[in-house]
């Protein structure tokens, strides 16, 4: 299987959506006090670069 540019920003992209799955099911319901809130935020973060690598797709 060649892996173009493509595929690994698929790829990328498909790995920090579940990581920011994650990140924020953690912070919702494993940390009750404020790290929740910084996990949630991570997590949100992670949502927006992995749509930055969804639009780059057929652009780099």
């Amino acid at each position: 299987m060649a892996m173009n540019k493509n595929t690994v920003l698929a790829w990328a992209t498909v790995l920090m959506i579940i990581m920011g799955v994650l990140l924020i099911l953690m912070g919702a319901y494993r940390y009750n006090d404020v790290a929740g809130w910084g996990f949630a935020t991570v997590g949100i973060g992670f949502f927006a670069i992995a749509w930055v690598f969804n639009a780059l797709k057929g652009r780099v």
